[in-house]
């Protein structure tokens, strides 16, 4: 019997005996819907909904980050968060009544930090694209990743830049002839560095608050990122107090093109964390809707090679000689395969953006919830020529939504074109909604450890609670 349950313990520690988690339930929220700033039009105070998502269990607070904006980078948008709440039934982990508390928009130097792109393309100065956000429980600051530097950045609650931490040099995208920076333009004029539009798309932070890794979205473009042909991305290791980066580590996706990328990133424990990675299939503003593909995986940094010093192989799936990548199970979560009897919102399509995934409050049997969301661009499009924008209504009752969609002027429901000219009054044409699902994990299979409770507040002082109580029950056993 005890050599079963040595057996049974080999193969939990190694992940190879984890089941996936199941869901629960979805929400959609209206494309329409208004953040907190006071702005009423999709430019000034549409929700982008999650470009990522965290939960801090500390102060029982989720947080839901938006990207640069509905202009693509082309047009000024004063980039934010919303801080929100949730209803999650303690039993079965559903999730109800999603409900924004605050916008917070963030600002440097006086300055908001805005999404439209660099100008010049050498220097970042404000520009802004946010993509990961995580919480330092320590301090209660909030650390948002960046995809045009990329950056990474402490803010404090209000908004405020309080640190801007210092990036690797080789993953800051240069001029393939002079060397110089060159953050905006096409991925044509850079010859290393990340891809355009491809900066630290995923952000986690260790349980004990000393580190963070920015994950960036796909291979450098000195990595196959420029041909599309690379297989790995890089994960930075950052030290949270001096802001510096201590390590690379090199991760193998599931395959090149299609836009494959990461999405998010999240710390399970010290080693382990999970990677929702996709493609740019789906329902989504412009996305071709066959072979959607939206995957979260486990993962282990334990044993994996830093590679800050070398050169990650442009094509093929093997590593360097003496180098290992980030070890990665199994699917984990299949974010495509929740059908319309579960989840009919979308009448079973899948959306093309899963970008948020963060570990949520834990329940009363003991496992714990995890929330997945969408970015939905704001359910906006444009002409790139003359930066004119639309709002893309979708009838999800379509084999392709996207084919039968409706671009109507922003903000108006009449003089748009496609199949229809107006948007009909009987609710079957709507803006692509914010869409959130809720899983359930078992703690053993998800080997999740809560984040250090901020000094002084309230978590802290009843884990101090817990600890004497402990101690008091050892002495009483002696």
């Amino acid at each position: 019997m005890r050599l079963k349950f040595i057996a049974l313990a080999g193969l939990l520690a190694s992940g190879l005996a984890t089941a996936n988690p199941t869901f629960v339930n979805g929400l959609a929220l209206s494309g329409a819907m208004l953040d907190l700033s006071g702005g009423t039009t999709a430019n000034t105070g549409r929700v982008g909904f999650f470009s990522d998502i965290y939960y801090d269990p500390n102060r029982n607070e989720w947080w839901g980050l938006s990207d640069r904006g509905p202009g693509g980078g082309t047009l000024p948008y004063e980039t934010r968060v919303q801080r929100f709440s949730l209803d999650v039934n303690p039993n079965t982990g559903a999730i109800s009544n999603f409900q924004i508390q605050q916008t917070i928009k963030f600002n440097a130097y006086g300055s908001p930090l805005n999404g439209i792109a660099p100008a010049p393309s050498n220097v970042l100065w404000n520009a802004f694209d946010p993509e990961g956000i995580v919480v330092i429980g320590r301090t209660g600051n909030l650390l948002v990743s960046d995809e045009y530097g990329p950056s990474l950045y402490e803010v404090n609650r209000s908004g405020q830049v309080v640190k801007v931490f210092n990036n690797p040099a080789n993953v800051i995208p240069r001029d393939s002839v002079t060397g110089v920076p060159n953050y905006a333009t096409d991925p044509a004029a850079n010859g290393a560095g990340k891809r355009t539009n491809r900066g630290y798309e995923g952000l986690a932070i260790s349980p004990d608050g000393n580190f963070a890794y920015a994950m960036l979205q796909s291979p450098m473009l000195n990595e196959g990122g420029a041909a599309q042909t690379g297989s790995f991305a890089r994960i930075v290791k950052f030290d949270i107090a001096s802001g510096m980066s201590v390590a690379q580590y090199a991760y193998k996706m599931e395959r090149a093109g299609q836009g494959q990328g990461i999405s998010s990133l999240v710390a399970l424990n010290d080693q382990e964390f999970l990677v929702l990675e996709r493609n740019n299939r789906g329902v989504g503003v412009g996305a071709t809707l066959a072979s959607a593909d939206k995957s979260v995986f486990k993962i282990n940094i334990a044993g994996a090679s830093d590679v800050s010093g070398i050169v990650l192989p442009a094509t093929g799936t093997t590593m360097p000689s003496g180098f290992n990548a980030v070890t990665k199970g199994a699917q984990f979560i299949d974010l495509d395969a929740v059908t319309n009897a579960q989840f009919g919102a979308l009448n079973g399509k899948s959306p093309e953006k899963w970008e948020g995934l963060a570990i949520g409050p834990r329940l009363a049997d003991g496992s714990f919830l995890i929330l997945a969301g969408t970015d939905n661009d704001y359910s906006v499009t444009q002409d790139l020529t003359t930066s004119t924008q639309f709002d893309v209504y979708y009838r999800f009752t379509d084999a392709d939504p996207f084919a039968t969609s409706i671009q109507c002027p922003l903000g108006a429901t009449t003089g748009c074109t496609g199949p229809l000219t107006s948007v009909p009054t009987d609710g079957s044409y709507a803006l692509l909604p914010g869409v959130l699902h809720a899983y359930k994990s078992s703690a053993i299979d998800l080997n999740y450890t809560v984040p250090v409770p901020e000094p002084g507040s309230y978590a802290m002082f009843l884990a101090g609670l817990a600890l004497l109580g402990s101690v008091a029950k050892r002495r009483s056993r002696a």
